[in-house]
């Protein structure tokens, strides 16, 4: 889930050193600004800020953003600077600007409820006056865009883009059906809550992301807070973690430990303790269940990031929830090779130790994909966009467009790569049967990122995966070096035969690129550091780099329900099977394929105590050391099943 530094406020005042363009002065001087509580079909008023160019000769598309952040700063005195390179090309071209607050955050009237949930047939009008009570995130965008339509200088046109929370938000005006709503795109957005975004992966809580984001969240944007006043100096909230998240996660212990320091005052680890597996709360709070993607009206483009630390799996998600359930819709989908939210944030050549060239960068994304999108759509500008999936290589690093969309059913096929006690992973299924052990210390989990911090580091995605491959509670399985390039597009299976010493433990997947020893950026580029000083090239020793291509957690009593969790057997040989988010990366000659097991990923996510409780009210007695077994027989051949195209 996005922290508050990377909210909308973050967007519009953070100042990458390239572009210093739009300044709130500049601003000020072109465009108007008006303060709008604009109300809902429920009576309900919503903050809402206008920015109009002052230029009045020609009508003007709208481009809005709603948010659960801030569509600060406020003031009719005071103007947001639009000078990052998400807003640079429409300031260029002349667009009307609306950032509104959600009904309960900041600024609006209301009361707030995270991921709130779709009303499927209710009146889309407002003027229809049936229903009255009837309202959900869809309707108070139909609602907006019906106020700013009437109300604005605008050609009729209006486009909705937002990240994470507001990508579901963006997500809800493509459920609007509003007539003027002509395009929306929602990039990684939040979508599902248990199974693959921010809160749980497959019922795993994912700690360190929630407990860092919700204080601030849940007080610091609370609408009653914001509009009496409240700042940063009355946060009052237990400094838990003051070192190192890793040393202060073990000493606080236990998710009960947590929710008794916080005690009343976060509703939504209340929420998550009072639903410990999938019920009828999150299927309701879920976007893609149902059939809520229905009829889609205007055009959508879903933008994700391969290596998304927070929303991978939402933006795959929504895509092929519309691509389903709305096949006449206009449908783009859009993966590249970023972390959360980094197509709109200045993302260079090199992120962290791995170089995805000047086709992975923010400005090649919005000049070449997201501006024209819109542009089309809104303006009526240039060649109509190609439907289908537009996906970036990380490991070519280079697009490619798919007119199919995606997934690649025609051209990828589910290819077993067995695991085999010697250490090898290969395409040969086990000869003999063999078993490989390893202890899952539970006062030592295995971290998720090597380095002393305060919060979850987004570099994980594509760390260095030596220091885990090190540790004796990680087991690796490694291939031949490949001989020619191997493609994976698509979602990855994994199918383990497993035997615990307990009655619960976690499973942890990483499918690994390990590059050649001899590896080094500049033989690869065929440059010199002095050819390029502005790439900044780093100096980490690549040879034998381990880049997570995918890594993934299953809790195990989910293995056959996520609604009726079911203990495990000690000593009993048992099937753990779980797919993970989609991939799109080849791995070159030379390369080997990787396959990393482990039952600690800490404190990224909460240990399971590995004996069959409720984690979220267990206390210490409950934490026990497991021995995992992996089984790699001709008749229990654990594997990774991998999108191979052909």
């Amino acid at each position: 889930m996005k922290k508050l530094l990377i909210s909308l406020l973050f967007i519009l005042v953070f100042v990458p050193a390239q572009a210093q363009k739009y300044t709130a002065e500049w601003i000020k001087e072109h465009y108007t600004k008006q303060e709008v509580m604009i109300p809902m079909r429920d009576g309900v008023k919503l903050y809402t800020a206008i920015y109009e160019p002052v230029d009045k000769t020609q009508k003007h598309p709208i481009l809005m953003q709603r948010t659960c952040y801030s569509a600060g700063p406020y003031g009719e005195g005071r103007y947001a600077g639009l000078h990052s390179v998400s807003y640079e090309p429409y300031v260029d071209a002349g667009y009307i600007f609306v950032f509104q607050d959600v009904r309960g955050k900041n600024m609006s009237e209301g009361e707030f409820d995270d991921i709130r949930p779709f009303i499927d047939n209710k009146v889309k009008s407002k003027k229809a006056q049936k229903n009255i009570g009837q309202t959900d995130e869809a309707s108070d965008t139909y609602d907006t865009v019906d106020w700013l339509v009437n109300n604005t200088n605008n050609n009729g046109c209006v486009g909705q883009k937002g990240v994470s929370y507001p990508g579901f938000y963006t997500t809800m005006a493509a459920l609007a059906g509003h007539p003027a709503i002509k395009a929306v795109s929602p990039q990684a957005p939040v979508t599902d809550w248990f199974h693959g975004d921010d809160v749980h992966h497959n019922g795993a809580f994912m700690m360190a992301e929630m407990i860092s984001f919700q204080p601030f969240f849940e007080y610091m944007m609370d609408n009653d807070n914001v509009r009496n006043g409240v700042d940063r100096s009355s946060f009052k909230f237990p400094n838990l973690f003051p070192t190192d998240f890793y040393s202060d996660y073990l000493k606080i212990g236990t998710y009960k430990n947590i929710t008794d320091a916080y005690g009343d005052s976060l509703q939504y680890l209340r929420t998550v303790r009072e639903h410990p597996y999938w019920d009828e709360y999150w299927e309701s709070h879920t976007v893609t269940k149902g059939n809520h993607m229905k009829n889609v009206m205007p055009a959508v483009m879903v933008v994700g990031g391969l290596f998304d630390k927070e929303d991978c799996y939402g933006a795959f998600d929504t895509y092929k929830a519309i691509k389903e359930q709305s096949p006449s819709t206009d449908l783009y989908l859009v993966e590249g090779p970023w972390y959360h939210g980094a197509w709109s944030r200045g993302m260079r050549e090199f992120w962290n130790n791995i170089y995805f060239g000047e086709q992975g960068t923010s400005e090649y994304y919005m000049a070449n994909i997201e501006y024209p999108f819109f542009a089309y759509y809104l303006e009526g500008k240039g060649e109509k966009p190609k439907t289908g999936a537009l996906m970036f290589d990380s490991g070519k690093r280079t697009w490619k467009h798919y007119a199919e969309g995606w997934p690649l059913i025609q051209r990828a096929e589910t290819t077993p790569f067995y695991l085999h006690a010697d250490g090898k992973v290969s395409q040969e299924r086990p000869s003999t049967s063999g078993t490989v052990s390893y202890v899952s210390d539970i006062d030592n989990p295995v971290p998720y990122h090597m380095g002393i911090e305060t919060s979850t580091s987004r570099n994980y995605m594509i760390d260095d995966q030596r220091f885990a491959a090190q540790r004796p509670d990680v087991i690796c399985f490694e291939s031949d070096p490949l001989q020619k390039e191997m493609q994976l597009s698509g979602e990855m299976e994994v199918e383990l035969y497993v035997d615990i010493s307990s009655t619960d433990a976690d499973f942890i997947v990483k499918v690994i690129d390990v590059y050649p020893d001899n590896f080094s950026w500049m033989e690869e580029l065929g440059i010199k550091r002095s050819d390029r000083p502005d790439l900044q090239i780093p100096r980490y020793p690549m040879g034998g780099y381990q880049l997570m291509v995918r890594g993934e957690v299953m809790r195990g009593k989910f293995r056959e329900s996520f609604s009726e969790p079911k203990p495990f057997v000690p000593g009993e040989r048992t099937k753990v099977k779980f797919t993970m988010p989609d991939v799109n990366h080849t791995f070159k000659p030379g390369h080997k394929l990787m396959v990393q097991i482990q039952s600690t990923w800490f404190p990224l996510v909460d240990r399971n105590p590995q004996t069959f409780c409720d984690i979220y009210t267990c206390d210490e007695s409950a934490y026990v050391d497991a021995t995992i077994n992996i089984h790699c027989d001709t008749d229990a051949p654990s594997c990774v099943k991998l999108p191979v195209v052909k």
